[in-house]
């Protein structure tokens, strides 16, 4: 029973070893990942199109949730510049900026998306995840990094603008041109070139000043608090407020509140699909962090019970105030390099962060909201990876035309078309790959008792028997293939007496695939041609064994292909091998 209980409360297992040690550790990681956090928070709200107070919020219930549920031990669970982005252009769908309903329609995006992760991990169906190929992912990001960036230029520039797309971006940008702040151009560029600064040339810096690498890193992790504070500063003390810059103004002060999602027909109908696909992006970011974080330590995570993870988590979001979350890959990163051993440090930082709520808001209330955008772009921008083009277009074609339609169909129709092509262009790539099977024709390597193809080896044949290696599994989607191979292989010529499938590599036969080994099967039988089976795994042949093909089988089954070889061959020949 306790066995049961913590597999779904895995808090139950790493709580029972847990030490002074491990608490001494998850401390440091907390304070340097809530010093993170803090203008992170408020900047992803803003990009999410919500009050900055809603990214401090998303970031503690869910965070306590995620450390009682997850599986990972470094996974920081809060918003993340790819989901924010998702939210605003499906909440934007429904409901006006600024409006209760905009807010109430995040939380109820929240709502669903933390219901169906928790509904697919219940299921144990994490492997559908798989189904999203890191090609077509990595397009997706990239394009949605750089509609972020596009998005902030307005708060850089401090202008109006508007637009889910590129080019709904640029044309609202250029109309609005003239409209331009230079005072907000001044603070946001020169808080964007501090931050890239920091991120690239303070930890040398202060490592060539004597600083112990544990200090440099806190305070290079410190660096969006310097600008924050600074900038805010600034504008308080010249009036900068009065003269153009646009300010994050009054933030509610005190801990989360208690809110409900709306829960209508209609409301949910529109916010459904958006959600689930959320979700899935969501799930794979986070899942493909946590299991690289994991595999440092040599320790492993559950990937269904992290949608349980997960979906508590967005659950929690959705009623105390908060918007869709997931693993942020950078926050996760510093968690993991702060030192953090358990769960429990993404706790303490929800305790940091829960006391920022009551006690700092108030010192935000100056804080431009280009610095926001500064902290946006930045972050962002290493998002960006091209080079998954050149590595794609190089390697295999059409993964390239996977990630160039993704990244295209996102940056002109906007995040949603390009997560749903990026979902359904995954699926068609992997049925194209499978629906033509590699099939190879084998002969045996003198000396040996291996096959190898008799295009790239020297190998023994014998022109009375035709040896395939089936290097696929059989379904529905390439199942006529092999039946069409065969027919037209043994239709060549009529020395071939014998035909052997090797089916060292197949894995599974589905009722189609059975149904077209039958018509083989047939065929061959008419034409005085035997048909037989090598190498069938144990799983295959159970399956056979509980239908009549087996025993329709004109030829024989054999434990190996070269049992099969000896006992079928007659003369064999070496053949020139193919260029």
């Amino acid at each position: 029973m306790l066995n049961h209980l913590r597999g779904y409360f895995p808090i139950l297992d790493w709580g029972r070893s847990y030490d002074r040690n491990a608490f001494s550790n998850d401390m440091i990681a907390a304070v340097i990942v809530t010093i993170m956090l803090i203008p992170q928070s408020l900047a992803y709200a803003l990009l999410a199109g919500l009050p900055p107070e809603a990214g401090i919020y998303a970031s503690i219930a869910p965070i306590i949730l995620y450390a009682v549920f997850g599986t990972s031990r470094a996974l920081a669970v809060g918003p993340v510049a790819v989901v924010s982005l998702l939210t605003a252009s499906a909440v934007g769908q429904v409901a006006e900026q600024g409006t209760a309903g905009y807010a109430v329609a995040a939380l109820t995006l929240a709502f669903l998306s933390g219901g169906f992760l928790v509904l697919l991990g219940v299921l144990r169906l994490g492997f559908l995840a798989n189904f999203l190929s890191h090609p077509v992912i990595a397009g997706f990001i990239t394009a949605s990094g750089i509609l972020i960036a596009f998005s902030q230029l307005k708060h850089l520039l401090g202008i109006t603008a508007h637009g889910h797309t590129l080019p709904q971006v640029i044309g609202s940008l250029w109309a609005h041109v003239g409209d331009i702040n230079l005072l907000t151009v001044l603070i946001g560029g020169l808080a964007t070139a501090f931050l890239f600064w920091v991120r690239k040339g303070l930890k040398p810096l202060l490592r060539r000043l004597g600083a112990s690498p544990r200090i440099a890193d806190v305070l290079t992790k410190a660096g969006p608090v310097a600008a924050v504070a600074v900038t805010t500063l600034s504008v308080w003390l010249f009036g900068l407020n009065d003269r153009g810059v646009s300010i994050v103004g009054e933030v509610p002060q005190g801990l989360p509140p208690l809110t409900l999602p709306g829960l209508s027909p209609d409301l949910v109908g529109q916010l459904l699909m958006p959600a689930i696909l959320i979700s899935i992006i969501g799930f794979v970011e986070s899942v493909s962090v946590a299991q690289t974080l994991a595999a440092k330590k040599r320790q492993r995570i559950d990937p269904d019970q992290e949608l349980i993870g997960l979906g508590a988590a967005n659950i929690g979001a959705a009623f105390t105030g908060g918007y869709p979350v997931t693993g942020g890959f950078a926050r996760s990163v510093v968690n993991y390099d702060a030192g953090a051993e358990t769960p429990a440090a993404g706790a303490f930082t929800a305790v940091g962060l829960a006391i920022a709520a009551v006690a700092l808001t108030p010192l935000v209330y100056y804080l431009p909201t280009a610095t926001l955008a500064a902290t946006i772009v930045v972050a962002v921008l290493s998002l960006v990876d091209f080079s998954i083009l050149k590595k794609t277009w190089g390697y295999s074609r059409a993964d390239f035309t996977a990630v160039a339609a993704t990244i295209v169909l996102t940056l002109v129709m906007g995040v949603e078309v390009g997560v749903a092509s990026g979902v359904g262009i995954s699926i068609l790539l992997h049925l194209y790959k499978t629906s033509r099977p590699h099939v190879a024709e084998i002969g045996l390597v003198p000396g040996t008792q291996h096959f190898r193809n008799i295009h790239r080896h020297e190998v023994q044949t014998d022109p009375a028997v035709l040896s395939l290696r089936v290097d696929e599994s059989l379904y529905f989607v390439n199942a006529r293939f092999l039946e069409d191979l065969v027919q037209s292989r043994v239709s060549e010529g009529s020395d071939i007496k014998d035909v052997i499938l090797m089916f060292s590599a197949v894995n599974e036969v589905d009722f189609s695939a059975l149904e077209s080994l039958e018509a083989i099967n047939q065929r061959l039988t008419e034409l005085g041609i035997g048909l037989h089976l090598s190498e069938v795994k144990g799983p295959v042949m159970d399956r056979l064994q509980e239908t009549h093909f087996l025993r329709d089988l004109n030829g024989r089954v054999f434990l190996s292909q070269y049992d099969a070889w000896k006992a079928l061959a007659g003369s064999a020949v070496v053949p020139d091998v193919a260029e």
